[in-house]
């Protein structure tokens, strides 16, 4: 009954995919701003990777074009892959953290330091440390989680793709 679903509503998948991927980017947000963790560079290109993906399903999820849907789609694996690799590598420095680490550096420590211009884009880096666990759900560290939602979301793009190239 799922996979059928695949076949229908292509459409209705990638923007379900693309608002999926908009509510964690709002649960990450939540973390940050109200539970008060700070992200590390790493979950900070997770993020980049995220927004790509919820803005490459979106766009592709408007269009009826069969190339353009699968040529999104595979855009869309190909940015989950990445982001779960980054995941995995941020996964592997938190059970097996290095003996020195510096992920990034003290927010106000940069303000006192260095002139705007330069602080805005150190912004964008992060300033928690890679291998430190600050969360964690069922056993599992954001970084667990993150890695567990890119292959979801691969899994789910691949799936649809298969399924549109066997209708051709």
């Amino acid at each position: 009954m799922l996979l059928t679903y695949f076949d229908a509503m292509p459409r209705r998948v990638l923007a379900l995919v693309s608002l999926g991927c908009a509510a964690m980017l709002v649960f990450g947000l939540y973390l940050q701003h109200v539970v008060g963790l700070e992200p590390c560079p790493m979950c900070i290109v997770q993020r980049y990777a995220m927004v790509l993906i919820a803005i490459v399903a979106g766009i592709t999820a408007t269009t009826n074009n069969k190339g353009l849907l699968m040529t999104g789609s595979g855009l869309a694996v190909l940015l989950s892959g990445f982001g779960a690799f980054v995941a995995a590598r941020q996964s592997w420095l938190q059970w097996y953290p290095p003996e020195f680490s510096s992920c990034g550096r003290d927010f106000y420590g940069m303000i006192e330091t260095f002139p705007l211009q330069r602080v805005i884009p150190m912004l964008f880096k992060g300033s928690g440390d890679c291998s430190k666990v600050d969360w964690t759900f069922l056993g599992g560290s954001l970084a667990n989680w993150a890695f567990l939602c890119f292959i979801a979301v691969g899994l789910i793009v691949l799936i649809l793709m298969a399924r549109q190239a066997r209708r051709r």
